[in-house]
């Protein structure tokens, strides 16, 4: 019916389904052709397929393999659950232009909206996807020439609060490793670097800084660079999850002599409680973004024009520090939500 007609299959979706995003003419047109064809909408298995009033919820993430993915994706459909939705989940591996077709497949799926964990640094398609009637979310990146919703985690505030802890432990060379600056996490958790840095009289001292991503390997590999200079850092910070296994793989190998070398990074660590190490963490409830992210989209879909006029807003899940050397960990810090912008 859809080539018949000249449109594509989510616009015949969403003539069925009574949602905004076509034209008056285009609705009637393939209504029209509905009824030419005797079609009455199988309603059982639509319940089958996605179980309730907003049917299908995508989400969209850059990595499975990183643990909070996963985590996310369990405060998604915690949410999607109370609504009787469904979460069909797609993965981009960072890669923007297949975050283009991941998003155009589950959009010709039929997804009543998206959470995205964005791939690029430019969201100029994803504020269309929502103008086009499809609400969209932001998880972990404030969006860029794009008017949506997005949840983040105070990066900057996280990572200042981790520095701030190493020169309190008498630290003045401090190494970092960060994320490409193109990234929102990378330009953020970086400021929160060099900020506590200057607040404290410290340069940043370009020895001292990689900013890359890459698998494991390639991660210990720049910390080993950090840590074998001839005038190594005293206390290496890292950017992520993932820098931090790095940055522990270079610090087995060095000699029994050497100066320890102190650690604090951004995201918890499995098993970071039993490594009896100098380690800091900062961290927050992956969970939460997940639930956050959600319950702004189904807010937007109890409206009747869920995009109509919509003002974005802004939530910020907080960050904790976790000192695993003292083995204490404080309970996770309430939720705070901005203001719309």
């Amino acid at each position: 019916m859809a080539e018949r007609l000249g449109v594509s299959p989510m616009t015949v979706s969403r003539a069925l389904r009574g949602r905004p995003g076509i034209g008056a003419a285009t609705r009637e047109r393939v209504l029209a052709e509905v009824a030419a064809l005797g079609y009455r909408p199988n309603k059982l298995a639509r319940g089958l397929r996605s179980g309730g009033p907003h049917e299908l919820i995508g989400l969209l993430v850059t990595n499975l393999g990183n643990p909070f993915y996963s985590q996310l994706a369990v405060g998604v459909e915690q949410v999607a659950v109370r609504y009787g939705a469904r979460v069909m989940l797609g993965s981009t591996g960072a890669d923007p232009d297949s975050e283009h077709e991941v998003v155009d497949d589950l959009l010709e799926r039929g997804v009543d909206g998206l959470v995205v964990v964005p791939a690029g640094h430019e969201h100029g398609h994803l504020g269309a996807v929502q103008r086009r009637g499809t609400p969209v979310v932001l998880a972990a990146s404030p969006p860029m020439g794009a008017d949506v919703d997005c949840v983040l985690v105070d990066d900057f505030g996280g990572t200042r609060d981790a520095c701030r802890r190493l020169i309190e432990h008498g630290h003045r060379r401090i190494g970092f490793l960060g994320l490409p600056a193109a990234l929102w996490t990378g330009s953020e958790r970086f400021r929160g670097y060099a900020f506590a840095l200057d607040e404290a009289g410290i340069e940043v001292d370009e020895r001292y800084v990689r900013r890359l991503r890459g698998d494991v390997d390639t991660i210990e590999a720049a910390a080993h660079e950090l840590i074998d200079q001839s005038e190594p850092p005293t206390a290496l910070l890292t950017a992520n999850n993932r820098n931090t296994v790095g940055a522990l793989r270079a610090l087995r190998f060095r000699d029994a002599e050497a100066p320890r070398v102190e650690l604090a990074g951004f995201d918890d660590v499995e098993l970071a409680d039993v490594l009896h190490l100098p380690l800091t963490v900062v961290s927050y409830d992956p969970i939460e973004i997940g639930r956050s992210a959600a319950t702004l989209l189904f807010d937007q879909l109890a409206g009747s024009d869920p995009v109509a006029q919509h003002r974005s807003r802004r939530v910020t899940v907080p960050t904790t520090l976790v000192d695993y050397s003292t083995q204490q960990r404080p309970r996770p810090a309430r939720v705070t939500a901005g203001q719309p912008r």
